[in-house]
Order: C-alpha cells, then sequence, then structure tokens
C-alpha cells in the first residue's frame, strides 16, 4: 500500500481530534493532509484540491457530517462524487447510522478511534472497494456488503421476497 500517494480530507469540529486523526495518517506514511472544521469548509477544500479519500465526523455544526456526504455525492456541484468517505462517530443508534449509510458513506469507525481502526478503514475502502449504485432515492457505495450463497432470486431485499410472494398467490 502506498500510502503516500494519497490526499486525504479531515472533516472534524473538534480540534484535538482533527491533530489525532492527521497525526495517526502520518504515522502510515500519509502526508498530504487536508483539514476542515465542518461539511461546508470540508467541501470547498474539496473544490480547492483533489482528495483522495474523507475522514468526516458525523456530529458537526453548521453543516454535519451526514449533510456533507449527501451533497457531495448529489450536489450538482459536487467536487467529487465517488471520493470514498470514512465516517466517524460516537453515535451509536441504528437510526443514525442507517442515515449515514443512506447518504452515501462507504465505511464507519468509532469513536474511540485507534490507529488499527483507522488502517482497517483504509485498507477496506482501497482493497475491497464496492461499486457504485445509482437508483431514483440513492447514489453511493452498493451497500450490500456480502454475497448470501443462500439467496436463490433476482431480488435480495426482504421487501422484494414478499412482494414475490404476493405475486404468486
Amino acid at each position: 500500500m502506498r500510502f503516500e500517494l494519497l490526499k486525504t480530507l479531515v472533516v472534524e469540529d473538534n480540534r484535538h481530534m482533527r491533530i489525532l486523526l492527521s497525526e495517526i495518517l502520518r504515522a502510515i506514511g500519509i502526508t498530504q493532509i487536508f483539514e476542515a472544521s465542518d461539511g461546508a469548509e470540508g467541501l470547498q477544500m474539496m473544490r480547492s484540491h483533489p482528495i483522495d479519500i474523507v475522514l468526516t465526523d458525523l456530529a458537526m455544526e453548521p453543516l454535519d457530517g451526514i449533510d456533507f456526504v449527501r451533497l457531495l455525492r448529489n450536489a450538482a456541484d459536487s467536487p467529487n462524487q465517488l471520493a470514498p468517505v470514512i465516517m466517524i462517530t460516537g453515535h451509536f443508534t441504528m437510526a443514525r447510522i442507517r442515515e449515514a449509510r443512506d447518504a452515501g458513506v462507504n465505511e464507519f469507525l468509532a469513536k474511540p478511534i485507534t490507529a488499527r481502526g483507522v488502517i482497517e478503514r483504509l485498507h477496506q475502502i482501497i482493497d475491497h472497494s464496492r461499486p457504485f449504485v445509482r437508483t431514483d432515492d440513492y447514489f453511493g457505495p452498493d451497500r450490500r456488503r456480502r454475497n448470501d450463497p443462500r439467496y436463490e432470486g433476482p431480488w435480495r431485499r426482504g421487501s422484494d421476497r414478499a412482494q414475490v410472494r404476493q405475486l404468486k398467490i
């Protein structure tokens, strides 16, 4: 892995957390690190610099991580709709996690962060990237993480199977 080639953006409102993340990234060889204190500044930074990977906090003001990702994925003037995003959060409600996933986040990293966690998420994004999918209400990485060998049909959602059962009746 040639981390020194990556241009990484850290979007985090907590200055100490930005420093910690930047130091972890430097320790693994990433030298081109850009920082922003909220999502709006992050988007502006991405317009000024070609960013390869984004690490963003979920809870920020005035533009939080989820809104940042939504704009990154869907805005007509998005600087890079395909940029991989690692969402960093201390909020573990499934509703917020689903909301972030549905906005187009690639990976999650729980606080308190560790160097191992950062490295694992970077490897996941680089070595096991998922294709992007566009539907009427979603654009982002394919949310399906694994293939189920027991699956026997054209659709993969539980609601799709229920529809098929209704059609057979």
